[in-house]
């Protein structure tokens, strides 16, 4: 049996656009959670992506599921920025470090200007990405940082089969820096390691003969994460599940051209039933 091994990225609630029926109420607002940062086709993704766990499970050597993990205050979130006219600062900002050398956008602790410079300018010199200011998601202990129903009952099940523990590899919990990638963050501090290479997951991954990669969303984290491991792991070793990823909204394009990049690379794309094909002959059924 070939060591197949299933990597899901940020499955979470923020990141899909769940139906009514999914979403329960909050008991201190008396209204419906709703998701943070929903990107379209995400619910039908997550929904094959269960379909493939469970259908396929006993193929599958290994699953790795990432999780988005942020505090409120972080550098990415609006409760970080003010405008220049004093007031708040809107989701899907992109904020460069001439604008605030400018003064169009100043974080609203004084304190950290200088630190947070240094980094836009770190970001940017790296040319991966501009900062993008996002609606607070993904809050550690929220409901949306929670997995997705189905998917976790798909892995629950698997675990149960296996005797086997899903890992769990959590990102993004410095306010300091983005951290689309479970790999490492864009700009890695050097006082936390949390934000440096992950070395442990690399070395997960490494063991398998096929990585089976899927998750939301496909122009964010999905692609930095894969990019990162493409740099450290033989890329034909990368198989993307096309259709149990989708990309934010107004990102589609680097999506594709993420895409194509990899395909350029080696790594290979396959839709979740050719990828279930390959589970179940790995499970010799």
């Amino acid at each position: 049996m070939k060591r197949l091994h299933m990597l899901v990225i940020d499955p979470q609630n923020d990141f899909c656009d769940l139906p009514v029926s999914y979403l329960p109420e909050n008991p201190a607002t008396r209204t419906a959670h709703a998701p943070a940062l929903p990107v379209p086709g995400a619910h039908q993704d997550m929904l094959r992506l269960a379909g493939l766990i469970n259908r396929g499970r006993k193929g599958i050597a290994a699953i790795t599921v990432t999780l988005d993990s942020h505090h409120r205050y972080d550098v990415a979130h609006p409760t970080y920025w003010v405008a220049s006219d004093g007031g708040p600062v809107q989701p899907f900002t992109q904020i460069a470090a001439a604008d605030v050398r400018a003064g169009k956008f100043t974080p609203r602790d004084a304190a950290v200007r200088e630190r947070t410079l240094a980094y836009l300018d770190a970001l940017e010199a790296a040319g991966r990405y501009q900062l993008m200011v996002w609606p607070v998601h993904c809050e550690i202990g929220s409901w949306g940082h929670n997995v997705h129903e189905d998917v976790r009952e798909a892995y629950n099940h698997w675990e149960d089969q296996k005797l086997g523990v899903v890992e769990k590899v959590s990102k993004g919990s410095s306010p300091w820096t983005e951290h689309y990638s479970a790999v490492m963050a864009e700009v890695p501090d050097p006082q936390d390691p949390h934000t440096q290479l992950n070395r442990q997951l690399i070395d997960s991954l490494s063991s398998a003969e096929l990585i089976f990669i899927a998750g939301e969303a496909s122009s964010h984290c999905v692609k930095a994460t894969t990019e990162h491991i493409a740099d450290h792991i033989d890329p034909a070793k990368l198989v993307l599940i096309t259709d149990c990823m989708s990309a934010v909204t107004g990102f589609d394009s680097q999506f594709k051209d993420f895409i194509q990049r990899m395909q350029q690379r080696g790594a290979r794309l396959a839709q979740s039933g050719d990828v279930l094909q390959e589970l179940l002959v790995n499970a010799g059924r």
